[in-house]
């Protein structure tokens, strides 16, 4: 897997660069904030991010990655231990991963300390394509570990967790991106992926609406255990994104990476 930072980053500026231009030509919501200065301050968090997960490889050289063939070469791992096809292990992989990352953001709704770290994302006001990016470090280290673990229980191949770190990356970047969608279209793809329309709900300031429609790949986790939302109360217009108590601080570096040791 040489060439895993190679794809992996081609895929994710190429994304990041096709979603913004297009939100740019056909934005759904009217801006709040100057979106310079919130892209600096989200590019910036992911940044912290990147040197982060670098010191955390320091002391556990196995990221995901490095996990799934540390899991292949020593045995480990329910899928190392059948022979099926491959594509169908692969298959399998990205699926219950991406169930494993929906499952997850549930959790960092309902238990207060995970909150504190996951509302550095709520908090941003102009939801975007840039918000996709926009995690606490100590979030991101938390769901690495996690994800560490589970590659050592399932044991998928290590292409497999390349292909779920770009579809979870293109995805996330999809949904949070401002763009307008034909209603058709969205009503189409919301059989079976989480479209803007709908995922921008969960990034609304009221309770029941933001503790909904958590996928970020597949919408059928959501369906499944009836956390889907299919429209905000009063319409598009009248949802506010961000956190209910907030002002313009989310676009500042220091006042997001400290948020979650303050009180709401």
């Amino acid at each position: 897997m040489l060439n895993e930072t190679t794809i992996r980053l081609g895929a994710f500026l190429g994304l990041f660069a096709l979603f913004a231009t297009i939100e740019s030509l056909a934005p759904r919501r009217r801006r709040t904030q100057p979106r310079l200065r919130r892209w600096i301050t989200n590019w910036a968090i992911t940044l912290v991010d990147t040197l982060a997960l670098r010191a955390l490889a320091i002391g556990l050289p196995a990221l995901a990655v490095g996990a799934a063939l540390d899991a292949a070469a020593q045995g480990y791992g329910l899928l190392n231990a059948v022979n099926w096809n491959p594509v169908a292990e692969g298959a399998l992989a990205i699926l219950f991963f991406d169930f494993a990352i929906w499952f997850q953001h549930l959790v960092t709704h309902k238990v207060p300390l995970l909150w504190r770290l996951h509302r550095v994302h709520h908090a941003d006001r102009d939801i975007d394509v840039s918000t996709a990016i926009r995690f606490h470090p100590l979030e991101i280290l938390f769901s690495m570990l996690v994800k560490i673990g589970l590659v050592y229980v399932l044991g998928p191949a290590a292409w497999a967790m390349v292909a779920f770190e770009v579809i979870l990356n293109g995805t996330a970047m999809f949904n949070h991106a401002n763009m307008a969608l034909p209603g058709w279209l969205d009503r189409f793809l919301r059989a079976f992926l989480v479209t803007p329309d709908m995922h921008r709900i969960h990034h609304s300031t009221r309770r029941e609406e933001h503790d909904s429609n958590y996928g970020f790949a597949l919408s059928i986790w959501d369906r499944l255990f009836r956390t889907y939302n299919a429209r905000p109360k009063g319409g598009e217009e009248a949802m506010t994104i961000g956190l209910k108590w907030q002002d313009d601080a989310p676009s500042k570096l220091g006042w997001s990476l400290a948020l979650p040791f303050h009180r709401e």
